[in-house]
């Protein structure tokens, strides 16, 4: 009887003995950002995210959701690849493919409409309200006339991220 509330004692004065290591700052004095690191078995998650995050933001706008296509998804994670490859974010691949030759080589069958691409250590959804702050990036999100998206990424051991998202229609 008496066990349970030592061991209930010796518990909470060994946890009280860790410490939490204070974050490190930057020259602002902020707290420096962690890089987000994707785990294996977090693809489905981390993708279903991004494709509901821009279906609300499409919703909110009047413009229909957009399904995941799994060969805009395949031009996605080829150019993801690449830019990582190159080390420039870019709309152009290493062996001069555009956009719209990447995603023909996919045999998709409708038209490509638009690409966003990111270089950065941040979420999807932080990724994603950077490009809804620019209105270039912002369009691509929004046009009514998509009806397909491409969700990729690839993250480098750094914990670099190079995001592509293609969307068709």
């Amino acid at each position: 009887m008496i066990r349970l509330p030592v061991s209930i004692l010796f518990a909470a004065l060994l946890l009280a003995g860790c410490e939490t290591p204070a974050p490190q700052l930057g020259s602002d004095g902020r707290p420096l950002p962690k890089a987000y690191q994707i785990k294996p078995g977090d693809e489905g998650r981390v993708t279903y995210s991004m494709v509901d995050s821009i279906n609300t933001l499409r919703r909110a706008a009047g413009a229909p959701d957009l399904a995941l296509n799994p060969l805009l998804t395949a031009a996605a994670a080829t150019h993801s690849r690449d830019m990582a490859t190159q080390n420039r974010p870019w709309h152009f691949g290493s062996d001069g493919s555009s956009p719209i030759t990447r995603v023909q080589r996919t045999g998709y069958q409708g038209r490509m409409l638009g690409e966003n691409i990111s270089e950065t250590y941040e979420t999807e959804i932080e990724t994603l309200s950077a490009w809804m702050e620019l209105s270039d990036t912002r369009v691509v999100i929004l046009d009514p006339a998509a009806r397909d998206i491409g969700v990729a990424w690839f993250q480098e051991p750094t914990g670099k991220i190079w995001w592509t998202i293609i969307t068709g229609g």
